[in-house]
């Protein structure tokens, strides 16, 4: 497993307001990431797509 950390600032609008995140792991990234997805998919579509993208690196890593 890779050890690294991450130095960035996200900042996201919308007609509802504002928000800035600066994540440091992976980890952090990734809540960031599933809860905008939530917000602009819903919940069932955000699932369905991260179900696809971990089956894709099922796929890739089986593979290698």
């Amino acid at each position: 497993m890779t050890s690294h950390t991450i130095d960035a600032d996200i900042k996201v609008k919308w007609a509802e307001g504002q928000s800035a995140y600066s994540p440091a792991t992976a980890e952090e990234l990734m809540l960031i990431a599933i809860d905008l997805l939530v917000k602009d998919l819903g919940n069932e579509a955000a699932r369905e797509f991260v179900e696809k993208v971990l089956e894709h690196h099922t796929h890739a890593t089986s593979g290698a």
